[in-house]
């Protein structure tokens, strides 16, 4: 027995059940929206605690002020306010440097276990979704460029698992992101 086995069948024990609550199941609309959500919220939560909010929020408005006194400076041609600018900015880059690896805890630790449920979810029931979407939506979201996620036919409006479950994490991000208080520029 192989550790993919060991995993899927693992992942089958805790998703299995929601699918098999799916008002559909040949078509497990919901349970993607579920497991989309349920990712949304561990990768949110993630986020939460392992990045320093405040830090994060005090670096961003050093780097846009920096920025501000940079295109000033190179607006004005004052050489002694611009030569202050690029002494500053040795440090701004070790500011961002640090901004960029605090927010890259979340998404070491997320990774894997994530990929392994995109992995399953290819494998699984949940593969077979197709989405009907409104003609509108399908062409705002650029859904024709959607169309290589879906392993059946590319008939109109139509997206399949994986942009079914972009959709939703995307939109549930965005909402548990403003239920946790946390910025989206992250």
């Amino acid at each position: 027995m192989d550790i993919f086995t060991i995993i899927f069948g693992g992942l089958d024990m805790i998703f299995g059940p929601v699918l098999a609550l799916d008002p559909n199941p040949s078509n497990p609309m919901l349970t993607i929206f579920l497991i989309s959500t349920l990712i949304a919220f561990i990768t949110t939560l993630a986020n939460k605690l392992l990045v320093n909010q405040d830090e994060m929020e005090s670096i961003r408005n050093e780097m846009k002020e920096f920025q501000t006194e940079m295109k000033e400076a190179q607006l004005s041609g004052d050489s002694k306010a611009l030569a202050k600018a690029q002494a500053q900015q040795k440090e701004v880059m070790a500011k961002q440097t640090k901004m960029m690896t605090s927010s890259f805890k979340p998404v070491i630790i997320t990774f894997i276990p994530i990929i392994l449920v995109y992995w399953w979810m290819g494998q699984s029931a949940v593969s077979k979704v197709a989405v009907q979407l409104p003609e509108f939506v399908y062409y705002i979201l650029l859904v024709p460029l959607w169309h290589m996620f879906y392993g059946g036919n590319s008939a109109p409006f139509i997206v399949g698992w994986l942009g079914w479950y972009i959709l939703c994490t995307f939109a549930m991000s965005q909402i548990l992101r403003k239920y946790m208080g946390l910025k989206s520029g992250m």
